[in-house]
């Protein structure tokens, strides 16, 4: 791909715990893409998924590894920071879960910031929205109401939150890193500092072939989310940032995210 009549050096981030049954088709279906460097943030495993990572003899496979786990978003953070010293102009998200074949919508996703001149391109993943009364429903309502107090109401529900999504280099320096680590936040800040922010997607959840998890891990992972969208709407109206509405206050994984593992100090690999 070429932006100009510049050269973009792609890159992509994996965060990975536990996925030694699927990183190995996810990273088969990336390679396949025109992608510079690919970054697996492998983070807490008890199983072979670094052995996986680290069997591939493909040079564009930069892993970083972590004995323990970093926690919900924060690996997108690790590997971004990386991808950015690397020189990395497009920094594209794919979790290490998604084993459906979706290189088309992540094709689309990267043009959407090389030609398109997109700063963040989501993956809207709602056809149709999920029913009110659901959790999904709710996710998706608050999602439309952080696009609308953003001015981003061409978004509709899409989210940074929700399976892969491509960023330029120009938010990377626009936004601090460990905003990444909250996606709405990123996003927030994204809105206010300017930057084009735009729908590149629409590869439905479906179709993103994600490892399916109990109820429990449904339920915090939502709460987590809705903390996090609140955190924005509370950027986008100029109030301190917070979890809490109607007298509840949304946390889900947020208390186990290491927002100090992002910064440089942390990005070589542990062994």
């Amino acid at each position: 791909m070429e932006a100009e009549g510049a050269i973009a050096m792609l890159a992509a981030v994996v965060p990975a715990r536990d996925e030694a049954n699927r990183i190995g088709i996810v990273l088969r279906h990336l390679l396949r893409l025109p992608l510079d460097l690919v970054i697996p943030v492998v983070n807490g495993c008890h199983d072979r998924t670094w052995e996986r990572v680290s069997g591939f003899a493909d040079g564009r496979i930069e892993p970083l590894r972590y004995r323990f786990p970093l926690g919900v978003d924060v690996p997108r953070a690790c590997g971004a920071f990386a991808a950015y010293a690397r020189g990395a102009d497009v920094v594209l998200f794919v979790d290490g879960d998604m084993i459906e074949d979706m290189n088309s919508g992540l094709r689309h996703l990267l043009s959407a910031v090389v030609r398109g001149g997109l700063d963040m391109a989501l993956n809207d993943p709602y056809p149709s929205l999920p029913r009110p009364a659901t959790l999904a429903g709710r996710i998706a309502r608050l999602r439309r109401e952080l696009n609308t107090a953003l001015g981003l109401e061409h978004l509709g529900a899409a989210s940074p939150s929700h399976g892969p999504h491509a960023v330029s280099r120009r938010l990377l320096e626009a936004v601090p890193m460990e905003a990444l680590a909250v996606p709405p936040v990123s996003l927030a800040l994204a809105a206010r500092a300017g930057q084009r922010i735009g729908v590149g997607a629409r590869i439905r959840h479906a179709d993103l072939g994600s490892d399916p998890r109990d109820a429990e891990h449904r339920r915090r992972i939502g709460e987590t989310i809705i903390g996090d969208c609140l955190e924005g709407l509370c950027i986008a109206r100029g109030e301190p940032r917070c979890r809490r509405r109607d007298g509840r206050e949304y946390l889900g994984y947020h208390p186990q995210r290491r927002f100090g593992r992002i910064f440089p100090e942390a990005v070589p690999a542990e062994s």
